[in-house]
């Protein structure tokens, strides 16, 4: 029988990517349907967090995500640019935010067509791998199309329907907060959330106790 569960993801988050590679991994070994939920990252939901936080909390940020991906053996890098325009100095979020919207509507169309975990990897791999200027071009066309995506059609349907895919995204939040947690990465199971990327073998374990099977 084939599990289902839910990934909460936010493109901006760094340990959304280092999470995302791995539950794609265990989908295509075991008999399990991860359905990507992209959310707005915090900047965009609560746009004063960074400037209430901790003076630490940034550097050690920093430090922990590297040191997760140098364990997992992970490409990272500094996104260039970052998905969210915001003044490095003061931290204050811009409230034009082009780079986050089109690539959370992306991943929201190909959610739409069963597409969106391996959409939500290739980009990933684009923004935190080390992809300079990965908002230009035909970066995020060719991340579309190796998830199997027709990029002109998803390109067309992010720019008809803003409103529609970010109501869906919205949602998407909603549902979070109601399966018991607000942050991503968060993958929910049976009802059950397990958040951040360091929860990925105990929601293993957690499927494995219902049945979880390779394929």
């Amino acid at each position: 029988m084939t599990l289902i569960a839910d990934l909460y993801f936010s493109f901006r988050s760094p340990y959304s990517y280092l999470s995302v590679g791995r539950y794609r991994a265990m989908a295509e070994e075991y008999d399990l349907d991860i359905t990507l939920r992209p959310v707005y990252p915090l900047a965009i939901r609560q746009p004063d967090f960074f400037e209430r936080n901790h003076p630490n909390w940034l550097a050690y940020t920093f430090r922990d995500m590297i040191r997760v991906a140098q364990f997992h053996g992970i490409p990272f890098g500094a996104p260039r640019p970052d998905p969210i325009v915001q003044d490095v100095a003061t931290r204050k979020i811009a409230e034009e935010q082009p780079y986050i919207r089109r690539v959370t509507r992306m991943g929201q169309a190909a959610a739409r067509r069963g597409k969106g975990l391996v959409f939500a990897h290739e980009a990933g791999q684009m923004i935190w791998g080390g992809q300079e200027n990965w908002h230009e071009g035909d970066h995020l066309a060719s991340a579309l199309e190796r998830a199997g995506l027709d990029a002109a059609e998803i390109e067309a349907e992010v720019t008809a329907e803003p409103e529609a895919l970010d109501a869906e995204i919205a949602a998407n939040q909603d549902a979070l907060e109601a399966a018991g947690h607000w942050g991503v990465p968060t993958l929910v199971f049976e009802g059950e959330p397990f958040f951040g990327q360091d929860r990925i073998e105990m929601a293993k374990w957690r499927m494995e106790q219902k049945g979880l099977s390779a394929r």
